[in-house]
């Protein structure tokens, strides 16, 4: 299943991270400049449960949007 996560902040990047890292397909829905600070540094988790920091995540830009998605996860602050 392919999901599609709409943003990498708080909880896009929370989740989505967690999904990544359980070996799931997932694609962060990102601006120019995260995507550059995603592939400089990673996406990093801080977490009572565990910290994780996931080297160059998968990304893609809303002019570069091409690919099918089973799934898009949306969420707001």
């Amino acid at each position: 299943m392919r999901i599609l996560v709409v943003g990498a902040g708080a909880i896009g990047g929370f989740f989505g991270g967690r999904m990544l890292e359980a070996g799931r397909d997932v694609t962060f829905l990102v601006r120019p400049r995260r995507a550059t600070e995603l592939a400089d540094a990673g996406l990093v988790i801080k977490s009572p449960n565990g910290d994780a920091t996931l080297n160059n995540p998968p990304t893609v830009q809303a002019d570069k949007l091409t690919e099918k998605f089973d799934v898009v996860l949306l969420s707001c602050k």
